[in-house]
Parts: structure tokens; C-alpha cells; sequence
């Protein structure tokens, strides 16, 4: 050691006894974990925290990786990639907590095999209510560095550099399942069909779009017609198009995504529903469709209150009024449920005139961008 560094160590001992006093801690032990350094059991742990250390970086860019570019879009059963995608959660599970892990487990090995051990009683004082003297901050200093010195942390740059890459990479995963939602911007909505402002329901090159309702069977097709339902009853309906019709996989993405479930309703004759001039010709006499998801929380809208026409989120009991165009009349959503424009063709099947009037489901549409 140099002379000058046994110098500052002698001194910063004296602080570190200082600091004791000051306190009235009675220090019974103070010593280095290692008292002959460079020894085969010190390298041994030394090697025993980098190896934890190592599984935390590794697992930190893997989360990252998984996150980013693991295929994550729903495949139906028995479909090529099927399995990858039934994988991406699990993998994101396992890659997160080893990351956590391997971080966690590394610092406390190396807090137990390379801090100072210390053994100490204290009598706590608050100084009068002045809080921390020049002098207590000083010797609080003193103390971190000497720990820091006596782990060998100071001495070791690969300890150091391990550390701090473990910690950014760990930072780095967080980071990226906070962030990764604002990577696109939702409202832009010029990204091709793909993007939270269309939904299955919008027409592709002019082609039909018909209310199927929603069976056991996501292969069995049913088309809706006027006079299917009584009158004060609901349907649960998904798109359809004929260029679906002997594609196992397109039906079933119709049955699964989450921005296609939709309520067809039927009214009863004596129920008045409020004039709008934005949703005139939107219903096909007393039918009505809107939005299945609710606008608080996502959850599904399936309860019927027939005889004053609420709808009911049973998750969080919003309430929307029919009469009022779904509008939210009680519980924590503020927006009303998106309706879907509808019409009768010529062979007497209900079909979409259009997307929903706006998004689907729970977020920030309510705000302006």
C-alpha cells in the first residue's frame, strides 16, 4: 500500500472510532471479511457474486428481447406458431424474475461475504432536535467509504462494473414494459388497418361485414336477422365476411380479438331514445349494437336491465343507459360505450355500415391529443 493511502486509511479508522463514540455505540468488532486478501476462498465468492450477477444481465437483455420481438399476436390452437405464442407470457415471467433474481441474489451474497463484520450496541440521541452535526456527517462518510473499502469494491473495477451493468439492465427491463406501450402512437392513424382506432368491423375494399352471433363452436357461422330476437333481448355478435367463410384461423381471430365483441339489441316499442343528430341512421329500427367492452376497465357489458334499458358492467357496476345512446349514467366509466352502425341488406341479414363511432374500451380517450 502506499504511504499516502495508509495515511488516509489510518485517518478514516480514527473517524470510524470517532463516529462510534459520538453515537455512544460500543464497537465490539470491526473487521474486514477477508484478513489476507487475494486468498482461493476470497476468489471463490468473489466468482460466486459475478456468476449471479452474470444471470441478471443476461436475463435482462433476454426480457428485453422478449419483450420486443417475441411473437406476441393470438394463434389459434393446433396453428403453426401456435406455441410461441402461448409461450410469450411465460417467457416474460421467467425472464423478469431471473433478472430480479440473479441481481438480488448477488447483492446479498456480496453484502454477507464482503462487508466489514461489525458487531456494535447503540443508545440512540437526536442531538437536542438539531438533527446531524458537520461532524456526524463526516464520520457517516467516513464509514461508507471504509465499508466500501474493506468489501474491496474500491479496488475491483470488474465489481464495480458488473454491478452497475446489473443494476442499467435491470433498469433497462422495467423500462421497457413501463415505456413499450408509448413505442406507437395510438393516435396516429394512418399505420395500415392494425392500430387502436380500427377494429375488425371496419370494411376491407368495399367487402360486407355481417353481425354473426357468438356460439360454442368459433367455426359455426350464424347470421343474424330482424325478428330473432324478442323484443328487450340482447345478442352477443363478431364481424363476418364471406372471404372468411373455410378459414379456420380467421373465424376463431374473430371470436378472440378483443376490439370485435359487439350487443345487438332489441328495444322494446315503448322505449324513447334520445335524438342525436350524430347517430342518425345508426339503427336499424329498434335494434341497436354497441360495443361489448366496457370504457372503464375493459371488462365485458353483459347484464340486461330490461325493464328501465341499463346496461351493466359487472366488474366495476358502471351503468349505461340505452336510451341515451350507452351513455354512462352511474359507477366509475365516463364514456359512453361505442355503437356500431348497422343495416339490413337485401337478403335480410344484419351487416355493419361502418367502424364503431370510437374506440374500444378503457384508456385515455377521453383526452385530446
Amino acid at each position: 500500500m502506499h504511504p499516502s493511502q495508509d495515511k488516509d486509511s489510518t485517518g478514516r479508522d480514527e473517524l470510524v472510532r470517532h463516529s462510534a463514540e459520538l453515537d455512544d455505540v460500543e464497537l465490539r468488532q470491526y473487521a474486514g471479511p477477508w484478513p489476507t486478501l487475494g486468498t482461493r476462498a476470497e476468489r471463490r465468492a468473489r466468482r460466486h457474486v459475478l456468476t449471479w450477477m452474470g444471470i441478471s444481465i443476461i436475463s435482462g437483455l433476454a426480457l428485453v428481447a422478449v419483450y420486443l420481438f417475441w411473437p406476441w399476436r393470438y394463434v389459434p390452437p393446433q396453428q403453426p406458431g401456435s406455441a410461441l405464442h402461448q409461450l410469450y407470457t411465460p417467457m416474460l415471467g421467467l425472464t423478469s424474475g431471473l433478472t430480479v433474481l440473479g441481481f438480488t441474489v448477488a447483492l446479498i451474497v456480496h453484502i454477507k461475504r464482503f462487508l466489514p463484520h461489525e458487531q456494535s450496541v447503540q443508545r440512540r440521541h437526536d442531538h437536542g432536535g438539531e438533527g446531524s452535526t458537520d461532524t456526524s456527517r463526516n464520520t457517516l462518510v467516513a464509514t461508507v467509504t471504509d465499508a466500501a473499502e474493506r468489501s474491496g469494491v474500491a479496488r475491483r473495477s470488474l465489481f464495480r462494473r458488473t454491478a452497475g451493468l446489473g443494476a442499467a439492465v435491470l433498469g433497462a427491463g422495467a423500462g421497457v414494459v413501463a415505456l413499450g406501450g408509448f413505442v406507437r402512437d395510438p393516435w396516429d392513424s394512418g399505420r395500415g388497418e392494425d392500430t387502436l382506432w380500427r377494429t375488425p368491423w371496419r370494411s376491407h375494399n368495399g367487402e360486407k361485414v355481417y353481425l354473426r352471433a357468438v356460439g360454442d363452436d368459433p367455426h359455426t357461422i350464424v347470421l343474424v336477422r330482424p325478428g330473432e330476437l324478442e323484443a328487450g333481448s340482447m345478442m352477443p355478435v363478431v364481424p363476418f365476411r364471406e372471404s372468411e367463410r373455410g378459414h379456420p384461423e380467421l373465424l376463431a381471430e374473430a371470436m378472440h380479438r378483443a376490439d370485435s365483441p359487439a350487443m345487438l339489441f332489441r328495444l322494446r316499442p315503448d322505449v324513447v331514445v334520445e335524438r342525436r343528430p350524430d347517430r342518425r341512421g345508426m339503427n336499424f329500427d329498434d335494434y341497436y349494437a354497441y360495443s361489448r367492452i366496457c370504457t372503464h376497465l375493459g371488462c365485458p357489458v353483459s347484464l340486461f336491465e330490461q325493464q328501465i334499458d341499463l346496461l351493466l358492467c359487472p366488474c366495476h357496476q358502471s351503468q349505461f343507459d340505452l336510451g341515451k345512446h350507452a351513455e354512462p349514467v352511474f359507477g366509475p366509466a365516463v364514456r359512453a360505450l361505442p355503437q356500431l352502425p348497422i343495416d339490413v341488406d337485401d337478403d335480410g341479414y344484419f351487416v355493419a355500415r361502418g367502424d364503431f363511432t370510437a374506440p374500444v374500451g378503457p384508456g385515455f380517450w377521453e383526452l385530446e391529443p
